[in-house]
């Protein structure tokens, strides 16, 4: 198996998190994974002190930067890291991004996305009301990395809802995308299945969806169902609730001979922006 997808019910403490994290890792590293892929908020859910996490880590003084590099190496795995505060390089005062790391099997940080899409949302649960840009702030860049079972395009949770990002990534030469995530039970219900594949059918690649989900402080409760999904928008693994480790294999023939098939990055067209009106309505 090359590819790892892994859920988690995370709760508040830090060090409890990554202790769990990493033993879902080792299952993958013994189950042949070469790639693995945290979801949002790993190493903790329902915290009010994203800011000093955040800076703690920045400056040296946090427990999960460097668990992330040490569990690489010591799994020779490549670790999507779901979601973890981090402020800009240089600027450990700044606001924190939701950063997703690609860490590499020496322990070396290959690649790192800040979440674009903020989830400043309301929704009909117990909650009720999510405002993410309380805490973080936006991204500002796509990325595409090199890793062993691909070429890897970096995405988180909301980020699903904005197709035009899955085409920059696909056309960045993108051919598996990770979307760690913690969709709330309602969105997740209404909405996962149909937009991970999606995402997976217009780009043509694989989506490795990890997940939360299970009930956490806050309260909050999230949806679950992490999934690989193929470039033909098959679900090739699933997880409802709790804790799990998927696992699938790329088929790169395969994922050739679609895109060969259907080429629709060479027909994709460019239009004005603006719709036109009806003669009728103008």
């Amino acid at each position: 198996m090359s590819l790892a997808v892994i859920q988690m019910v995370s709760q508040s403490d830090v060090l409890a998190n990554l202790a769990q994290a990493r033993k879902l890792l080792e299952q993958a590293a013994e189950a042949g994974a070469r790639l693995a892929v945290l979801p949002e908020n790993f190493a903790a859910m329902g915290r009010r002190d994203v800011a000093e996490l955040g800076r703690a880590e920045a400056l040296g003084d946090g427990p999960i930067l460097p668990w992330l590099k040490q569990t690489a190496r010591d799994l020779k795995l490549w670790i999507v890291a779901g979601t973890l505060p981090l402020p800009p390089r240089d600027q450990p005062q700044a606001k924190a991004n939701a950063c997703s790391l690609l860490v590499d099997e020496h322990g070396e940080t290959v690649a790192r996305y800040d979440k674009l899409h903020l989830f400043d949302v309301d929704v009909a649960d117990n909650r009720g009301r999510y405002r993410e840009s309380d805490d973080y702030a936006h991204g500002s860049t796509v990325v595409v990395a090199q890793t062993p079972v691909g070429r890897v395009g970096l995405t988180v949770c909301y980020d699903l809802r904005f197709p035009e990002l899955y085409s920059e990534l696909r056309a960045a030469g993108a051919e598996l995308i990770t979307a760690p995530a913690a969709f709330t039970a309602v969105t997740g219900a209404a909405h996962w299945e149909v937009l991970i594949r999606a995402r997976a059918i217009e780009t043509q690649c694989y989506v490795l969806a990890a997940a939360q989900g299970g009930t956490h402080p806050g309260p909050r409760e999230t949806f679950g169902h992490a999934a690989i999904v193929d470039p033909w928008g098959r679900v090739l693994a699933q997880q409802d609730q709790g804790e799990a480790v998927l696992l699938a294999e790329r088929d790169s023939s395969e994922q050739a001979s679609i895109r060969a098939r259907m080429p629709v990055s060479s027909h994709r067209r460019f239009f004005s922006q603006g719709a036109q009106r009806p003669a009728s309505e103008r």
